[in-house]
């Protein structure tokens, strides 16, 4: 036995509707830092699989001069880097022009209730504890993009 489609239009056939088209998500320039190479460039790879520009550095110094150029909208930061930990890497980034407004997530191995304040104190909007679920990354990067947009829309009123 052969089969083959039915011709388009005979009795019986069902008519499929094409899903609704799925907006693009936002596009934002990433700084990821993180001193296990492995980890930089998954994340950053998966990042720029969703169409997101996306630098990876493996400490604080490469973060610092990278971010006056490249000027990222969200910064991933580990907080067990060489050189200069996460927490104070994050002030100083936040101290920057380019970077003050941006969106600053600690990606870690560190998860308690103490580790989280710290990460608050020093400027960071998210806390999340290694292994990071790709889409919990996304879904903070989406939501912080709908509020600067609002906040955009919002600025132009005025």
């Amino acid at each position: 036995r052969v089969w083959l489609p039915r011709p388009p239009g005979l009795p019986g056939q069902r008519t499929v509707q094409a899903p609704a088209p799925i907006a693009p998500p936002p596009r934002c320039r990433v700084l990821v830092v993180d001193d296990n190479r492995d980890a930089a460039e998954t994340t950053a790879l998966y990042l720029e699989l969703e169409g997101h520009e996306v630098k990876a550095v493996g400490d604080g110094l490469q973060a610092l001069a990278c971010a006056k150029v490249f000027a990222p909208d969200v910064l991933v930061l580990d907080i067990g880097l060489p050189l200069m930990d996460g927490y104070e890497l994050a002030r100083r980034l936040r101290a920057l022009g380019a970077t003050a407004d941006s969106l600053f997530i600690a990606v870690t191995g560190y998860g308690q209730p103490e580790d989280k304040a710290a990460t608050r104190e020093a400027g960071f909007d998210a806390h999340l504890v290694k292994p990071v679920d790709p889409s919990e990354l996304l879904r903070l990067i989406g939501e912080w993009h709908e509020r600067a947009r609002a906040r955009e829309r919002g600025g132009r009123a005025s």
